[in-house]
């Protein structure tokens, strides 16, 4: 099986996941934007059972009830994206892989809080 590998941006957070992801996507959503400080942000899930950390453990903020954002206490990067709603599953940013070159998203996701100076003509799904 297939194992991909991840980091922060100082590399002290580090994590492994065995197989595909569930989905790849784009979220617009004025939350992750806040969290990441970007326009959008680019997300997959992958299930808990198949991912593990393997360096340090990141850092946790509760940003609304039964949201866990994780991210590297040293350098500050943000890693996972972690859920109530979603049990089983963790959602990781797509530019934290080792490889991001290798990612390809499938959709957009709250499209309707899409910043309205992003314009985009991928030809993507949108929710």
């Amino acid at each position: 099986m297939t194992e991909t590998t991840g980091h922060c941006l100082c590399g002290a957070v580090t994590y492994k996941y065995e197989g595909a992801e569930n989905w790849r996507g784009h979220c617009h959503c004025e939350s992750c934007r806040r969290c990441t400080s970007s326009p959008f942000t680019t997300f997959f899930g992958v299930p808990k059972s198949a991912f593990a950390f393997t360096g340090e453990a990141p850092k946790t903020f509760v940003s609304s009830p039964g949201v866990r954002r994780l991210f590297c206490g040293t350098c500050g990067s943000p890693i996972a994206y972690d859920s109530d709603s979603y049990t089983g599953e963790i959602h990781l940013y797509a530019a934290s892989l080792e490889n991001p070159i290798d990612f390809t998203p499938t959709f957009h996701t709250h499209s309707d809080e899409m910043l309205p100076w992003i314009h985009l003509d991928d030809g993507l799904l949108r929710k």
